[in-house]
């Protein structure tokens, strides 16, 4: 059976179509977002729980960021996401993270090595033994 003259042309578009759809693909989706009326507030405390189908992120404000606060913790925002919203903000916010490290060095986030950054876990070394010993008499 003799090919036609119109299996070519159409054989060369296949491919040509496949890449073309392959990189539109590969091509991060620019989504439009308004954010006219979103509300911007400021968070140090994050807790995460959540259940088989959704995670749940509470923010707040913890006003004494140093040691086990006095007061409760009052949670401002509650986002509640399901596990595959919560896997694409886990990978933005490592992407970003990862981005400010890269310029501004690794972030520290146990908050004591942060104000007293010479503490360490270890014991106090010894006095010196002019100062703990008392002097002999002779």
């Amino acid at each position: 059976m003799a090919k036609s003259s119109d299996d070519k042309p159409k054989a060369a578009a296949e491919p040509a179509a496949a890449e073309q759809a392959q990189s539109q693909a590969q091509q991060p989706v620019q989504v439009q977002v308004n954010d006219d009326n979103a509300v911007a507030t400021y968070a140090n405390f994050c807790r995460v729980t959540g259940s088989p189908e959704e995670l749940i992120v509470d923010f707040g404000l913890n006003p004494q960021p140093i040691g086990v606060p006095k007061d409760p913790i009052q949670v401002k925002q509650r986002i509640i996401v399901n596990f595959f919203t919560a896997k694409r903000l886990l990978a933005a916010l490592q992407m970003s993270v990862a981005r400010h490290e890269s310029v501004f060095g690794v972030l520290e986030t146990d908050i004591n090595k942060r104000v007293r950054p010479g503490l360490t876990q270890q014991a106090p070394a010894a006095a010196p033994a002019a100062q703990s010993a008392p002097a002999k008499k002779s």
